[in-house]
């Protein structure tokens, strides 16, 4: 059979990740049997593997999806206000709400990151590659350029923005993950290890104010 046109093979991938965002954000999680997304698009399995390198190079692209999604947002709420310190936190909130929105973009975010940065480029294309690359600068961005200018006006003590926004960032991950757990460990009083409930929107919160204090806020 000849083989598909450039645009039907695009076509293709798309539907393609277009399903697997579906299967995810309907369990929760960043987890599909390739079988299943297979039938969600009514092509065989094997096709999969002829469209992307893996099945890790597929979920590289729904996470790309997820952060371009997400970067929007992040424009929007730094385009509501004009403080650096209000934008930092309008910020924290659209990012932290958007992880309590889609617990599976949590999930990929983490499964992306357990891999070193050499060993997941070698499980997927160079295009791919540069899609994650965009979609994680497209979120890292606006929140770089925020404490940038936070640190020219005096409001921020930040000596590498760029740095502090990955450290910010990373921050929230950990304290989402924490939150979409629920529970965290502490010492009760006779010694013994005890759990204790922790409220989302607790977590918001300590996720702002600890966004303010790493970028040194006034």
């Amino acid at each position: 059979m000849p083989a598909p046109s450039p645009t039907l093979r695009e076509a293709r991938r798309r539907e393609l990740v277009s399903a697997c965002r579906t299967i995810f954000d309907a369990r929760g999680t960043a987890e599909a049997p390739v079988e299943e997304i297979a039938r969600a698009v009514g092509i065989a399995r094997g096709l999969i593997y002829r469209e992307f390198t893996g099945k890790e190079e597929l979920v590289v692209l729904t996470v790309a999806g997820y952060l371009a999604e997400l970067a929007t947002l992040m424009d929007v709420a730094v385009a509501a206000e004009t403080e650096p310190g209000a934008q930092l936190e309008r910020l924290v909130e659209a990012y932290t709400g958007f992880c309590r929105r889609y617990p599976a973009f949590l999930d990929g975010q983490i499964r992306l990151m357990r891999r070193p940065a050499r060993e997941l480029a070698a499980l997927v294309s160079d295009e791919v590659w540069g899609e994650l690359g965009d979609g994680m600068a497209g979120c890292l961005g606006p929140v770089a350029d925020v404490i940038r200018a936070g640190g020219q006006d005096g409001a921020f003590s930040v000596a590498d923005p760029e740095l502090t926004a990955n450290l910010v960032w990373t921050q929230m991950l950990g304290a989402m993950h924490l939150a979409r757990v629920g529970v965290g460990v502490r010492r009760a009083p006779g010694g013994e290890p005890a759990l204790f409930r922790i409220s989302p929107e607790a977590l918001v919160d300590a996720c702002v104010a600890s966004a303010r204090s790493t970028v040194g806020a006034r």
